[in-house]
């Protein structure tokens, strides 16, 4: 009996994602440093609580987090899924020059997983001139050299949960490392409970982001997100593009409702896009409704789309919960199209031209 087409697909695309297949590909075991990442949350807590930050870091009026690409990415998940709950103003700098506002009433975080990020060292030295209240995190590098020759407050980790050493995937250091140094200088309340809650949700695996995967292959995703998982969808588009090496963007709901939408006409967008609506029932009632409404326009215009709903109780969780999600999703989609997720050869041509 002859298969369905998108059966036979299916069928082929499975037998193809087989551990073999994907220990072949996968030579500098990204997976792995996945299905750690609840790990790499549970060293990085308990880890900053034994750094020693000083009084003064107290009574901060802004936040400010400089970090590019992948370093940057626990900044945007605690920006948007603590928005309700930071005591001052945070800002995520992507470049080399802070604010005119930065000076010694700004707390200021270096984050470069490598720790020789060209932007985020000027931003580093922009900031002691200005007599910021510097903290930061690497692994290395020249940022943990410029954080202790200052003796400014610093989390210099070593990534053992993070076997594959990509930034990207290292985000549990990040995240959990920002949110325990906001923690220590009295900006950020979170109850000890719901961190263990959350490297509990971390610590699972997830099946069906093999099928997610699949319906992404050969498309264009264009990624959804509203409130306290717009971080997320950050994240889960700069996985996208570095380990399936695969174009993938991202916009925040409401806001593609007063202009996105009139752009589905031209050039033929039924044909490439996917649009990935990331919903929650813990958005607010009238992003729920819009979301609704969102896959009625998508529909008249034929363009296809998938849903996303996160089933966790609590925003921190549903935002971990997301993360780990898209994280696999990335993943088997480079496995889809036969790649290695690791390498990043552009991004490198670039720092290598730059240098």
């Amino acid at each position: 009996m002859r298969l369905p087409r998108s059966a036979t697909t299916s069928l082929a695309m499975t037998i193809y994602m087989n551990p073999q297949q994907i220990k072949k590909l996968d030579k500098s075991n990204l997976l792995g440093s996945i299905k750690l990442l609840g790990k790499q949350c549970e060293a990085a807590w308990k880890e900053v609580k034994k750094i020693k930050v000083p009084a003064g870091y107290r009574g901060m009026e802004n936040i400010v987090v400089a970090g590019m690409g992948g370093s940057a990415l626990g900044g945007h998940l605690i920006q948007s899924l603590f928005a309700d709950k930071l005591k001052k103003p945070l800002e995520i700098i992507r470049g080399y020059t802070l604010p005119a506002y930065v000076g010694p009433k700004t707390l200021l975080i270096l984050s470069s997983y490598s720790g020789n990020t060209e932007e985020t060292l000027a931003a580093a030295a922009e900031g002691k001139k200005r007599k910021a209240k510097i903290l930061g995190l690497a692994t290395g590098g020249k940022l943990a050299n410029f954080l202790r020759t200052n003796n400014y407050p610093a989390y210099i980790f070593k990534p053992t949960y993070n076997p594959s050493n990509q930034p990207r995937m290292g985000l549990g250091y990040s995240i959990f490392g920002q949110l325990g140094l906001l923690a220590r200088c009295g900006l950020l309340k979170i109850d000890e409970k719901e961190i263990n809650q959350a490297i509990t949700l971390l610590n699972r695996k997830n099946d069906a982001t093999k099928t997610f995967a699949e319906k992404l292959k050969n498309k264009i995703p264009i990624i959804v997100a509203s409130e306290f998982l717009t971080g997320n969808a950050h994240a889960f588009t700069n996985q996208i593009n570095e380990n399936a090496k695969c174009f993938a963007a991202y916009f925040e709901l409401p806001e593609l409702n007063h202009h996105l939408m009139e752009g589905l006409k031209n050039p033929d967008a039924k044909k490439n896009l996917k649009f990935v609506l990331i919903n929650s029932n813990l958005y607010h009632p009238r992003n729920q409704k819009r979301y609704r409404v969102l896959k009625e326009v998508l529909q008249e215009n034929k363009v296809d789309f998938i849903e996303y709903q996160p089933k966790a109780k609590t925003k921190f969780q549903q935002s971990m919960e997301t993360l780990l999600f898209g994280s696999y999703v990335s993943f088997y989609l480079a496995m889809l199209y036969n790649l290695d997720p690791a390498p990043v050869p552009w991004v490198d041509f670039f720092k290598k031209r730059l240098a």
